[in-house]
Order: structure tokens, then sequence, then C-alpha cells
């Protein structure tokens, strides 16, 4: 996934090779009417609408979609017409915890951009690593199919299958793997492997794209939550902002801050573009209309209503596209937004910690995603 890493999970966790531990809770699917909606703009609703229809080429042959989708292309980009496709298509529902609560956790994410360097050199002397040559990665769904997504990684040692190595040993030792790029911070390495995708600003003027590609096996663990636990920062402030700012009046402790988390995500290059980066859907994300979400509950390519805040207090009411997941957005009623590319998107994913309400958009007559 791009990761969908919200600022959160500098307390939650999340990467795009995170995995949750805890039993999947149950889903509660409420049948409601269309007027049960809270309203969106007309804006809205065709932005949303359009960032969802965008993925159709891809949702197309789904059994589950090739009816709305077959449909959506005809579609004029009007909210007269957008609404009366949506009802003829698509039935709501209410998604509720297992508690039947309706309320949940909406974050933010983005792709960020730092500086940095093709070669090592001068401040450049953090490396940003490509897929290790002796990584190996297991499916286990082919032999145990309740464990579906599931991977095991490591490395052999002669014929045994042993864990990879952790993320202080990665930093200290280094891995046989390509080097994609070096940056000069390694607070940005970390928040570049948060969010799961980025791009370093060459001094040649090139933007480099890198991607999520893979990860060490080893659970994630946020550095938020360190420095709660170390009595550094108290719960309610932790952010981007505030663990850079601790990292640059502690850095004799910055190298204890990053080997709390034993989790590392290895990258690949993206094409250089200047397209949205792409999410688990592998189709551009539309800042402030894509979002990531548990799988588990609401399928990929899914659309979803979806009713929350700025961090201003705001309201963001809106159709959303279900085209990112993350291991940290796990819930019945959990999304993380994207909000773009750079620092102002960045400033707004990083104060994401709002109360929200979703809605599944579902094609009519097909099963529930608890039923399937």
């Amino acid at each position: 996934m791009l990761c969908a890493a919200p600022f959160i999970t500098l307390l939650a966790g999340c990467n795009g090779g995170g995995s949750s531990t805890e039993p999947p809770k149950p889903a509660t699917y409420v049948s409601v009417n269309w007027k049960d909606l809270p309203a969106s703009s007309d804006h809205d609703l065709i932005a949303g609408f359009k960032a969802w229809r965008s993925a159709c080429t891809r949702l197309a042959k789904d059994p589950i979609w090739s009816g709305p989708c077959g449909a959506a292309g005809q579609v004029p980009e009007t909210a007269g017409a957008i609404n009366s496709f949506l009802q003829t298509y698509l039935q709501v529902y209410s998604l509720r915890s297992a508690n039947n609560d309706q309320h949940g956790l909406i974050t933010g994410y983005y792709e960020p951009i730092y500086r940095g360097s093709l070669e090592r050199t001068g401040p450049y002397t953090v490396p940003v690593y490509g897929v290790p040559s002796d990584l190996i990665v297991v499916s286990l769904e082919s032999v145990y199919p309740e464990l579906k997504g599931k991977r095991l990684r490591g490395r052999l040692e002669g014929n045994v299958l042993k864990p990879y190595d952790n993320a202080a040993t990665i930093t200290k030792q280094g891995v046989n793997a390509p080097v994609l790029a070096w940056l000069s911070d390694p607070m940005d390495l970390q928040f570049l492997q948060i969010q799961g995708s980025g791009r370093i600003q060459l001094d040649s003027g090139r933007q480099l794209r890198i991607g999520y590609a893979d990860q060490n096996g080893h659970p994630y663990r946020p550095v938020g939550r360190w420095l709660v636990e170390q009595g550094e920062l108290k719960k309610e402030e932790v952010s981007m902002r505030r663990i850079r700012e601790w990292a640059q009046a502690h850095p004799e402790r910055v190298p204890d801050l990053l080997a709390s988390n034993p989790s590392y995500v290895f990258f690949s290059q993206r094409p250089d573009s200047n397209e949205a980066p792409r999410g688990s859907l592998n189709v551009p994300l539309t800042p402030g209309y894509s979002v990531a979400i548990d799988r588990k509950v609401i399928p990929l390519g899914s659309l979803v209503w979806l009713s929350t805040t700025r961090p201003d207090g705001s309201p963001v009411i809106r159709p959303v596209a279900a085209q990112d997941t993350g291991g940290a957005i796990t819930g019945e009623v959990r999304a993380d937004l994207f909000w773009g590319t750079g620092d102002e998107a960045g400033a707004l994913a990083g104060n994401m910690k709002q109360d929200g309400k979703l809605w599944l958009l579902w094609p009519k007559g097909v099963p529930l995603p608890s039923a399937e």
C-alpha cells in the first residue's frame, strides 16, 4: 500500500507490512435508507464519485463491481445523474462495531517529500534500501486458508528459515540490498517508512519517487508509544511535529528511539510522474477522496460515505473510494484519509484524529462482505 499510515500510528502502529495480532472482530452492517445519509455538497459528491470510478478499469472484471462499473462510465458528472446512479445500483449500510457503535476513528496520511541524494555524500548518509536479495517471503494462505493475506518473512541459514534482522541490526550492519537514495536525517527515513511512500528531492531538481516494496517481518512498534512510555511526551501530544522536535533536542537518544521499533520497510523506485501515489488497489489516489480501510470490513474498490471533521472542526461529508490499506487501519468504523503530497498535506494529515461515521455503499443483490 501507499501505506495509509496515519500519524495516529505513531501511537497505534501502521506500515505496509504491518499486521495486527488482535483477533478480527465481526462487523455489523445495518441497512439504512439513502435519506439517512448526511448531505454532501454537489462538489464533494462529484469528486468522490470520480475518485471511485477511476478504479473501474481494474474492477470491471470483478463480479461484485462489474455491474456498477459497467454503467458508471456513462454517468454524466452532475450531482443529479450521480445520485440517480448510486441509488439505482447501490444499497446503503451503516457500519457498526461489534457493540453496535456507529462512531470510529478517522485519521489522515500523505506523501512526504524529503531532500536526498543518489550518492552518499556530504550530509546524505542515511540509506533508503530496496528489497534485500536474501529476504524470503512465504505466503501462508496456500497451506492455511484462514491466514489469507498473512506472510512469513525471514532468511535461510542452511536449510532453516530464521527471522530477518530487526531494524536496529539493519541500521547498524546494513543489508545486502540496493540503495535507492540517501537521506540526511534518520527521522526522515522513519517517517518515510511510516507513510509507506514518498518523494526524494534531489539537488538536480528531480523528485525520485519510491513506494513500499516489502518489510522485514517484525511487528511495528510505534516510536510515539516509546516516547510516552519514557515519560517524554503525553499521549495526546504525539504527532510527527512533536516527535521530530524531541529528536532534534535529543540527538544522542535518537538511536534508542528508532531501535524501539523493530519493523523496517524496504522500498522500490516508482516511475517519475506528477500523478498521485498508488494505493493497494494500484490506482492513483485522489487527495481528499481516497481512503485506506480494513479490507476485512470494507473490500478494496468499495464506495464509502464518510462523515467526519477536519482538525479545525469543519465538516468533511462526502463519498470516498476505498483504494488503500494499512497495518494499523483495523476495525469496523476506521478509515485513513489521503490528503495529498508535501508539507501542507502533511500538516493536515498529522493532526487528523477525528471521530467519524462510515456507510458502505454496496452493490444490490451481492452478499455482504461478512457473508462471503
